[in-house]
């Protein structure tokens, strides 16, 4: 069923979002309970953020501060999450001012916008969400988001009363159609993109209060942003798990052009994660971890049938989104996000090429490089670990796959968030201590007498 056959019933149409709720709401009420994004949040470009420390004068954002801060505090409050992420996501660059982001917000608008007139022109049926005629609360909400979507596009012509603005907004315009108009697409793989992601939205996340009542049209939403992204990158197109992810952006930013801006600049990073090599290589380096943690148990899962560890996949590509409670799966995943303990990694390597050199120059003998620290093993990695140790007898019960199945499934929502990340940092350091530190430290202990610790460097770092 089309948007068209649906505005058919002109008793729908007439009775529109009010239905959902099984009361009659006006406007200004529906926004307490929930609403549908606005197109963009011109206001943050000129917020400040509200950490100590973060952000000078002008706007520009410290951007090794803020992701200290980000692990440390264990994430921002709800507050501060919205504007936090513009940053940590790279939809706004950490180095730029105040004025340099509300430029840079209009420039992004507009090419949005002519991203997406783009594909809805070559492909006028995929403008309006299929629907098989069943989901009467989704039906009500694309009735209203349509009517929506004219008063909100009147009411933005309206606001560029400006001359300097108008003049600037069209330059802007021509320029994004210059660039997009050398994009060619697969209009079959388009139309098949878009098959699956009108098969996803409608049971995207319905049950957060984000999409309840008139802020179900949110759905919506999420269908363009997808659409517009598998459009404009055809060689990741759209997989099953994007609309978890976009989600989450779209319920924490609160806004279609920051939303997709910020879910791009994230699959920059991890697209390869929704493609059969990302899986595969994912699985193995947990296994890899799994193995130096708990040999014992790394066996088990992958032997007897029990398929490696493939049911951990997705933990790690959505970021453990349904095994912690909603707000806690929030500040999880800017905490997973911020690579706070990678960079201390990295550290840690230089600090031990550095103390190898002092010492290989100070020595007539060869000196064999030490076993270094796998840069591969992000924070997600041991958190996913720290699950599986906690909950190592369960697994080792399970004999095949069935059981393994109905055992991940009875974690979701259960697990404390808190006591989960305290484990993984602990796993961290010392996986990194027995990497750089120990090893090294047996290798070079007859020289202990010589002047300053040998591993004075190495030791301060996790002092």
């Amino acid at each position: 069923m089309t948007l068209s056959s649906v505005s058919e019933d002109s008793g729908n149409r007439e009775s529109g979002i009010s239905q959902m709720g099984n009361s009659t709401r006006s406007d200004s009420e529906m926004q307490h309970v929930s609403r549908v994004a606005p197109v963009m949040s011109p206001t943050s470009a000129t917020r400040r953020v509200n950490l100590p420390g973060v952000m000078d004068a002008e706007g520009r954002v410290d951007e090794s501060r803020l992701r200290m801060y980000i692990f440390k505090n264990g994430g921002v409050s709800p507050e501060e999450r919205g504007l936090v992420w513009r940053f940590l996501f790279g939809m706004y660059p950490c180095g730029s001012t105040t004025l340099e982001r509300a430029l840079l917000l209009e420039e992004l608008s507009v090419r949005y916008h002519v991203m997406k007139r783009k594909w809805q022109r070559l492909l006028p049926g995929a403008v309006h969400l299929r629907l098989n005629g069943t989901d009467a609360e989704l039906l009500a909400a694309v009735q209203y988001f349509e009517k929506r979507q004219v008063r909100e596009s009147e009411m933005q012509h309206d606001q560029f009363k400006s001359e300097e603005v108008r003049e600037r907004i069209s330059f802007l315009e021509l320029q994004a159609q210059v660039l997009f108009e050398r994009v060619t697409f697969d209009l079959e793989e388009l139309q098949e993109a878009i098959r699956i992601v009108d098969k996803d939205v409608p049971r995207t996340d319905r049950g957060l209060a984000y999409y309840k009542d008139e802020g179900l049209g949110n759905l919506l939403v999420l269908r363009d942003i997808l659409i517009t992204y598998a459009a404009f990158h055809q060689e990741v197109s759209y997989a099953q798990g994007m609309n978890d992810l976009c989600s989450r952006f779209l319920e924490v930013l609160d806004s279609e052009v920051d939303t997709y801006w910020s879910f791009c600049s994230y699959m920059e990073k991890f697209s390869r994660d929704f493609c059969a090599d990302g899986l595969h290589r994912k699985i193995e380096l947990e296994a890899a971890l799994l193995k130096e943690l708990d040999p014992h148990l790394h066996a088990h899962l992958v032997k007897d049938n029990l398929d490696s560890l493939t049911f951990c996949h997705r933990w790690l590509l959505l970021g453990f989104q349904r095994e912690f409670e909603h707000s806690d799966a929030l500040r999880l995943f800017e905490i997973l996000s911020c690579d706070h303990l990678e960079l201390i990694s990295q550290q840690v390597d230089r600090a031990r090429y550095q103390e190898r050199l002092a010492y290989k120059h100070s020595q007539d003998e060869a000196v064999t490089e030490p076993q270094s620290i796998n840069r591969e093993f992000t924070f997600e990695f041991f958190l996913c670990a720290t699950i599986l140790l906690d909950n190592r007898d369960s697994l080792l019960s399970c004999r095949n796959e069935v059981q393994l199945l109905q055992f991940t499934n009875s974690l979701q929502g259960t697990l404390d968030l808190n006591s989960s990340l305290k484990k993984a940092e602990e796993h961290f350091y010392n996986y990194c201590k027995r990497s750089a530190s120990d090893r090294l430290n047996e290798r070079y202990r007859i020289h202990k007498s010589k002047g300053e610790p040998f591993f004075y460097q190495l030791r301060n770092l996790f002092s």
